[in-house]
């Protein structure tokens, strides 16, 4: 979808998912969910650890099982160019892990665009949905781990 034909409610859809993702990437370095801890080291987040330490904390939400159902597709290298198959998890995964990871393929198919193979990506109801099913579930995933306080600015 070229920018120009991009409905105004849509733009502020996905001002408001980034601003709400930053918030809670932002919260996960706060509460140390790092990939390092050495001194120096980029204070990158540690999505795996983020699973590990919280995963006892979460109850799935509809929010959660909403995204769960939406299933974001992740774009992969095809045989004949860039094609979108849905998220693999490994057997056993968690429905916290299951949000968490869908939620992040939400994040990366807005941010890093090119998404020609998509038979849905310019389907405005559908990004409407998952933004606004992806900002739900953050706000779901701060309440349930403890760091709403950082999420929300709320301190």
């Amino acid at each position: 979808m070229r920018y120009d034909d991009i409905p105004d409610d849509l733009k502020r859809l996905a001002f408001d998912f980034f601003y709400w993702f930053s918030r809670f990437e932002f919260a996960l370095k706060e509460a140390r969910c790092l990939k390092s801890e050495d001194e120096g080291a980029k204070a990158e987040v540690s999505w795996d650890l983020f699973i590990a330490k919280y995963r006892d904390a979460y109850h799935l939400t509809p929010a959660g099982q909403a995204l769960i159902d939406t299933k974001p597709q992740r774009q992969i290298v095809g045989a004949d160019g860039f094609e979108f198959r849905d998220v693999g998890f490994n057997v056993g995964a968690s429905d916290f892990e299951r949000v968490v990871r869908l939620a992040n393929t939400v994040r990366n198919n807005l941010f890093h665009g090119g998404k020609h193979g998509s038979d849905y990506w310019d389907e405005p109801d559908r990004m409407r949905d998952l933004l606004t099913i992806t900002i739900k579930a953050l706000d779901d995933l701060a309440g349930q781990t403890g760091l709403q306080g950082d999420y929300e600015r709320y301190y």
